[in-house]
């Protein structure tokens, strides 16, 4: 398989103009899925008296089968919303590489796989959120109720941001080449392996960071938002790392300070 010569730990940061200036298509028709997801998160947020809202906001852990099934439907919105930007560099190397090899369709398995990973852990965040609606610790707009839980949450995922782990599912991230040599699989089949891969990658770079959703609730635009760009910024822009381990400082401080707070 022939690649090309970019440093592998400047791509997903420098070449990620360049890679969408090669596929500029296949670059919009991934953001535009991502806006279409943010447009979605918007309306709910915006029109909470509709029905279909108020679906994914029940009042008590009764929840109907119609509400599990839309409150499944909007995690694995939010999750496509939210994680697709940040994967465009290692989507369009792939799509790139594969095209090389003769097999341009294989892009297509990549990302149905990529996607199905967030949607199982969006089968999770929807359990997690009926638990702690059942325990009384979120209200129903998922806003956390128990400064004990905000405390832990925030704490855990701060001392996450420098856990081995961490680093080592954010260096998958980081660098598409390094990724994309080391589990290259033929076939559309394999593409959707490499998928799956590269998902659980991002999911435990993300996940603690995602539990912080239950902090400032997934009602809250400018809280997701602001997640959304710490992920970016960890996986795309130079020094990510760096500017990660400032949020792991300021995470672990909040969770103190809230934990403090509560026990006095």
């Amino acid at each position: 398989m022939q690649t090309h010569q970019d440093d592998p730990n400047d791509q997903a940061a420098a070449g990620l103009g360049v890679l969408a200036a090669r596929q500029p298509a296949r670059a919009t028709g991934i953001l535009a899925v991502s806006l279409l997801g943010w447009l979605f998160l918007a309306w709910i947020t915006i029109d909470m008296e509709h029905p279909l809202a108020q679906l994914t906001m029940p009042a008590t852990s009764s929840w109907s089968a119609t509400s599990v099934l839309m409150i499944w439907s909007m995690w694995g919105i939010m999750m496509a919303a939210m994680m697709l930007p940040s994967a465009l560099p290692m989507i369009l190397t792939f799509v790139e590489l594969s095209q090389r090899t003769g097999e341009p369709a294989r892009g297509r398995s990549f990302i149905a796989a990529y996607l199905v990973v967030w949607l199982a852990f969006s089968v999770a965040a929807t359990a997690a959120q009926w638990v702690l609606q059942y325990r009384g610790w979120v209200n129903p707009m998922i806003v956390s109720t128990s400064a004990w839980l905000t405390g832990g949450l925030l704490l855990i995922a701060g001392i996450y941001q420098f856990s081995s782990l961490k680093q080592l599912c954010l260096s998958g991230c980081r660098t598409p080449i390094g990724f994309l040599m080391g589990e290259w699989r033929a076939g559309a089949r394999g593409a959707f392996r490499m998928g799956i891969r590269h998902g659980l990658f991002c999911v435990g770079c993300c996940w603690a960071l995602m539990a912080l959703l239950f902090v400032g609730g997934v009602m809250n635009l400018a809280w997701i938002a602001a997640l959304s760009i710490a992920v970016a910024i960890e996986k795309l822009a130079p020094g990510g790392a760096r500017l990660g381990a400032v949020l792991g400082v300021g995470l672990i401080a909040a969770g103190l300070i809230k934990l403090l707070n509560s026990a006095l």
